[in-house]
């Protein structure tokens, strides 16, 4: 195997533990096994547990948010865009394992003293608000940045509260019901 290509096998084999067992669930001892190479071997891709796990939030985000572009992209303007996030978690749902957000599940272990891993995850669902805000300015006609703001923010929340419910309850009627309530956030503005 390239460097290259190892590299990407100790952090999808890593993050195929932290997701399904738990970041501090697993050991780096675990990991080896996982990937079948040799302690040495590990450490010359990643200084730390830590790093890998960085590398892992990384990879899962971009991973993440490309699909969730095409998903959006590939929909008509207007309310099916606005939609697009609900409709690519219900995909996750039913596709993968599903256990929830990766970041949120990772966060849910750190200790106040893991501040590095707590940065990435926070950056990350910045650049996901973000984009949720640039969606809806491309699809709602005149509206201010508060505005904005306020439908970004609840298209999040709801995302979010799905994603977490759905998680807990192993059902995905949590997506169906954020997805419904999206509407009552649209009312009196002018989609394009």
């Amino acid at each position: 195997m390239q460097r290259d290509e190892l590299h990407e096998h100790i952090i999808s084999s890593a993050g195929g533990l932290f997701y399904s067992q738990g970041y501090n669930s697993t050991g780096v001892n675990e990991i080896i096994k996982k990937c079948d190479i040799a302690k040495a071997t590990l450490y010359s891709h990643f200084k730390s547990k830590e790093d890998i796990c960085v590398a892992y939030l990384n990879q899962r985000h971009k991973a993440f948010m490309n699909r969730l572009k095409t998903y959006v992209d590939q929909r008509q303007e207007g309310r099916n865009q606005l939609m697009a996030i609900f409709d690519l978690l219900r995909d996750m749902y039913l596709e993968e394992n599903f256990q929830g957000c990766w970041g949120l599940k990772t966060l849910g272990e750190l200790s106040p003293e893991q501040t590095t891993i707590l940065s990435v995850i926070q950056q990350q669902k910045k650049e996901l608000l973000l984009y949720l805000g640039e969606i809806v300015g491309d699809n709602i006609s005149n509206l201010s940045k508060a505005e904005t703001e306020k439908i970004s923010g609840g298209l999040y929340l709801l995302y979010e509260s799905a994603v977490t419910e759905s998680h807990l309850f192993k059902n995905d009627w949590p997506i169906f019901m954020a997805r419904s309530i999206v509407p009552s956030l649209l009312s009196d503005m002018e989609l394009k």
